[in-house]
């Protein structure tokens, strides 16, 4: 079986910076266990395949995996599944996709600048949840930070979700978020939980690296064989609808750098509205080919 695949880097305007993804076409014909050989072999934080949908007036079943487990919603994935299919000439008149996925339904609005595709802004599937909360102590140990370097004053380490859950921190300043590193041991110690298996760790000081932007984020995933995460568009969703929440605001847009720490900078749009929270990005293209199965 020969399978068409494209990649992309999500959440940038820029080759070889963002958040790379795998997209493979038309994969009916395979099993889960293909799909997570194919995920591991690219070895990217998130692959997805795209499937026939149930319902035929939807755009597409999406599955998406990471190296080493399927996953019920992702942002990049589905930004960057949205650009391949509208590049690809499968939606070229279309301005918005449906997409099927275990989340829930997914819809991806596609911006255009002639023929071109300039951005893609999606819903997320599911409402703000916010779950378990963590003592600082615990979480300053995954991090290999100090105790002192967790900030509660907003809202102490909180599982938060809009689809995919996470473990959501703020850290005191820049230096205390490029000097965080997981320490897997203390992971294991509280993940997963909830279904989250992840911390997403975000400061609102900011330098000349991170642009104009309303925090700067990373993202430790070390039990999805991804130690860290370039742009995490479902993270910073649940983090933004979260912050949104605790001001008591309804509507309320956000631009967040990631990916800068490990030299992928990356750029996530995340809007708020009455009834939504929408991730938005650019992506480019990298490269395209068949895989053998």
């Amino acid at each position: 079986m020969r399978l068409q695949y494209h990649t992309v880097d999500v959440f940038t305007r820029t080759r070889f910076g963002g958040n790379p993804l795998a997209v493979v076409l038309d994969t009916d014909g395979l099993s889960t266990e293909q799909m997570q050989a194919i995920a591991r072999e690219f070895g990217y934080s998130e692959s997805s395949f795209v499937m026939r949908p149930f319902n035929p007036h939807h755009t597409a079943q999406i599955r998406i995996f990471t190296p080493t487990v399927e996953v019920p919603f992702a942002g990049h994935p589905n930004v960057g599944t949205a650009y391949v299919l509208a590049k690809t000439g499968f939606g070229s008149s279309k301005s918005e996709f449906v997409f099927e996925e275990a989340a829930g339904l997914v819809r991806a609005h596609i911006s255009r600048d002639g023929t071109d595709v300039s951005e893609v802004q999606l819903a997320a599937p599911q409402p703000l949840s916010i779950g378990a909360t963590f003592d600082p102590e615990v979480i300053a140990e995954c991090l290999s930070l100090t105790t002192s370097e967790i900030v509660c004053n907003c809202h102490p380490p909180s599982i938060a979700s809009v689809g995919l859950p996470f473990i959501v921190v703020e850290v005191a300043n820049r230096q205390s978020l490029s000097r965080a590193q997981p320490n897997p041991l203390a992971f294991r110690k509280i993940l997963p939980r909830d279904g989250a298996d992840a911390i997403y760790l975000y400061s609102r000081d900011t330098n000349e690296h991170d642009g104009r932007v309303d925090f700067t984020a990373r993202m430790f995933s070390p039990f999805d064989g991804v130690p860290e995460d370039p742009a995490t568009g479902s993270a910073t969703a649940a983090t933004c609808a979260m912050l949104a929440a605790l001001d008591g605001t309804s509507v309320r847009r956000f631009e967040v750098a990631q990916g800068i720490d490990m030299g992928r900078p990356s750029r996530i749009s995340v809007e708020i509205t009455e009834d939504a929270v929408l991730i938005g990005g650019a992506c480019v293209e990298v490269m395209s080919g068949e895989i053998l199965v």
